[in-house]
Formats: structure tokens, sequence, C-alpha cells
């Protein structure tokens, strides 16, 4: 979906952007946000379709060392699957 107001696409209402393989899910003005990261990818009836995914809650406080800024990290099997665990990080 996407959210006129601000330009970006939208999952359950906030921001997700995309640059290559990585996404970005949240508001940058809010606490945290979820670094996205598909690792591979499969064809599926000629549809590339990511099948490792790797998911970063991140704080956005740029006073935070990037080394401390990721406060919690998973491997999920879908991009679907990474979201919905994004969300539940995010409490969309």
């Amino acid at each position: 979906m996407n959210d006129a107001k601000n330009g970006f696409f939208t999952y359950k209402g906030l921001p997700l952007v995309r640059k290559g393989n990585q996404l970005y899910f949240g508001n940058m003005y809010d606490e945290f946000i979820v670094w996205i990261e598909i690792k591979s990818t499969e064809n599926v009836g000629g549809i590339d379709v990511a099948n490792q995914v790797t998911i970063r809650k991140m704080a956005t406080d740029p006073k935070v060392p990037p080394t401390e800024a990721i406060v919690k990290s998973a491997k999920k099997e879908s991009l679907y699957e990474a979201l919905e665990y994004a969300c539940a990080w995010l409490k969309v």
C-alpha cells in the first residue's frame, strides 16, 4: 500500500522502504525500526521469492554507537514471516 502523504509504501501503517535486497520498516522518528535483509531467493513460478531473510531491530537514535544500535535479530524463511515479526517487535 502506498501512503500518499509521505510518498512511502506502507505495511500495516508503517513505512516500508526497499533498496536492493535491504528493506527498512518503521518510522525513523520512533525509537526503533527494523532492518530486513534478503539473504537468498528461489524462483517460484517465474518469480524470485525470498527464502532466507535476516531481521534486526535497531535504535534510531544517532547518538547510539552502531555496535549497540541492534537490540534484537532473527532469521526467517520468508519475507512475509519477517514482516510479521517486525510488526510484533514494533508492536503494530
